[in-house]
C-alpha cells in the first residue's frame, strides 16, 4: 500500500495500473481473492513462493534491494565501493540517512533515507516519531543504530501496535537521554530538530485479540474493513491482513 500524511493517513492499494482509495471504504465490506499466482517484484517471473516480501529466490539472493545491509545497515560497504549493484547503492546507500525514534508499543530506534519520511514511520504503525540524527550514508546510520540498541529496541511489537497499545514515553526526553550516551564520533551527527511528528490512522475499531490471516492458507478473505494501520488491513472478528507480506501476489479486490 502507498500512504500519505495529511491529517489522518490516506491509503491507496495498487492493483496493476489501478490505485484504489481505501479510506472511503472503511466501514464497508471488502473481498480479496488470491488467484494463486505470485510474480517476483524484481524480475517479474512467476514464482511458487515469495521471499523477502516479494522476490523469487534467485532475485532474493542477488537483488540489491534484498542485500544483507537492508536489515543490518552496519554491514553496508557501499562507502568502500562494495555492493551488489553500485549504481543502486549510490542512490540508496550513499545518500543522507535519518536515525529516528518512533513510538508505538514501545520507543524504538530505526533508520531510513531522508526521502522516506514520514512513509517509513507510517509503514511501521508509529503514533509519534522524531528525527534523532542525520548521517551521510547508510553505514554510519547503522553504527548509530547499533549503539542506541543498547538502550532501546529496534523492533515493533506488531500485535500490540495493531491493538493500539501505545506507550506513554516522551520522545523528546528519550532524545536528550540518548545523546548523552553516544561517543563523540557519533554524537556529531545528532540533529537539533525537536519537531514531534504525530500520526493518526483511519481506524473505526482496533482488534482486541489479533488474528493474522494470509493468502497462503486462505485464498479468499472477506469481511468488514474496520481500519488500516501500518501495512495492515484491520477486518472484523479481530482479523488482520499484512498487505506488505503479500507483495507480488495476484489479487482481485471487490
Amino acid at each position: 500500500m502507498t500512504a500519505s500524511l495529511d491529517g489522518v493517513v490516506s491509503y491507496r492499494l495498487p492493483l496493476g495500473d489501478t490505485r484504489i482509495d481505501l479510506n472511503p471504504r472503511i466501514g464497508q465490506p471488502i473481498s480479496l481473492r488470491f488467484s494463486g499466482t505470485i510474480h517476483c517484484i524484481k524480475c517479474g517471473r512467476e514464482t511458487k513462493k515469495s521471499f523477502g516480501q516479494g522476490f523469487c529466490f534467485p532475485c532474493f539472493r542477488s537483488a540489491p534491494e534484498a542485500s544483507e545491509c537492508i536489515l543490518r545497515p552496519e554491514l553496508c560497504r557501499a562507502h568502500e565501493g562494495e555492493a551488489r549493484d553500485m549504481e543502486w547503492a549510490r542512490s540508496h546507500c550513499l545518500k543522507e540517512h535519518v536515525v529516528y525514534l518512533a513510538k508505538s508499543s514501545a520507543v524504538k530506534v530505526g533508520i531510513t533515507r531522508n526521502t522516506q519520511i514520514p512513509t517509513r514511520w507510517i509503514d511501521q504503525g508509529a503514533s509519534e516519531a522524531i528525527v534523532f540524527a542525520r548521517t551521510p550514508n547508510r553505514y554510519t546510520a547503522g553504527l548509530l543504530e547499533v549503539a542506541m540498541k543498547a538502550h532501546l529496541t529496534d523492533r515493533t511489537n506488531w500485535r500490540r501496535m495493531l491493538k493500539n497499545e501505545i506507550c506513554d514515553d516522551d520522545l523528546l526526553a528519550f532524545k536528550r537521554q540518548l545523546r548523552a550516551e553516544l561517543d563523540d564520533d557519533l554524537s556529531e551527527y545528532i540533529d537539533e530538530d525537536t519537531t514531534l511528528w504525530r500520526i493518526d490512522y483511519p481506524v473505526q475499531a482496533f482488534p482486541e485479540k489479533v488474528k493474522s490471516v494470509g493468502f497462503d492458507k486462505q485464498p479468499e478473505i472477506d469481511g468488514m474493513l474496520m481500519g488500516i494501520k501500518g501495512q495492515y488491513l484491520l477486518l472484523d472478528s479481530d482479523r488482520v491482513l499484512n498487505i506488505r507480506k503479500h507483495t507480488g501476489y495476484e489479487v482481485e479486490v471487490t
